[in-house]
């Protein structure tokens, strides 16, 4: 009976062994910031990439890992990650600072198609915020308008119905205002898909084909976002409104 339960305790050592030894996520984060600090980035590297292989997301991991990317003066690499970073927190300075730093290096200094002055405003207040806060904000505003919804009805002076309007007129718009950009926030996080060229050149065609007619040329370190893809290409748009195709694997998804 003894040797039994020692070979049944021998097995469960084999078989849970491997997740009893694996590093845990905040060890390895920790590893990952000391090589770092000591200058070991491809040493780094590794560790933060094994953090996400674990299943963790953050922002400070994303843009710690694109800090050691750009140590090692991989811009392509660091770009992705700080995109990553900033769709996760998008009114980080430290990461935007970065990221325009990365961006003045690539080759690429593509002009963006100008927008309406409204339409700068939205984008503005579009960027403050995550998906999760503005949902917040509308639930906040919302109670608030309800609030001074109560105050207008059930008050019994003149000067407070009429502050009670005004207010209920304001906080509806705000309320109207924050539900467009948390749905909008939310659309863009499942549906808009942008990503990095990793190719140092490639030549965006006018269908998916190598046979097919050249645009124009991009390289490593622009952003694109993808409209559709076929057989191994995507199709791409730059930020200058330009629309072409690209073999699959010359980009990543951010």
């Amino acid at each position: 009976m003894k040797r039994q339960l020692k070979y049944f305790f021998l097995f469960f050592i084999l078989i849970s062994g491997p997740s009893l030894w694996a590093a845990n996520p905040d060890s390895l984060m920790t590893q990952a910031n000391s090589a770092y600090d000591q200058q070991k980035y491809d040493t780094a590297i590794d560790l933060y990439n094994r953090v996400i292989g674990e299943g963790w997301v953050s922002p400070k991991l994303y843009y710690n890992l694109g800090n050691s990317y750009f140590r090692k003066k991989n811009l392509p690499e660091a770009i992705l990650f700080y995109e990553k970073a900033k769709k996760l927190e998008p009114n980080n300075e430290n990461i935007q600072y970065n990221l325009n730093i990365a961006n003045s290096m690539i080759v690429d200094k593509i002009d963006q198609v100008p927008h309406f002055f409204l339409k700068r405003w939205w984008n503005y207040f579009y960027n403050l915020f995550t998906a999760d806060a503005w949902t917040v904000f509308f639930l906040i505003s919302f109670a608030v308008m309800v609030l001074f919804i109560g105050f207008f009805f059930f008050s019994h002076t003149r000067r407070t119905r009429q502050l009670s309007f005004f207010a209920v007129l304001l906080f509806l718009i705000i309320t109207v205002a924050s539900f467009g950009l948390a749905s909008q926030r939310t659309y863009y996080n499942k549906n808009q898909k942008e990503a990095i060229v990793f190719t140092p050149s490639v030549t965006a065609k006018s269908s998916p084909s190598p046979n097919s007619v050249d645009l124009f040329v991009i390289h490593d370190g622009t952003k694109v976002q993808l409209l559709d893809h076929v057989d191994g290409w995507v199709k791409i748009k730059i930020s200058n409104g330009s629309i072409g195709w690209l073999p699959k694997d010359s980009v990543k998804t951010i």
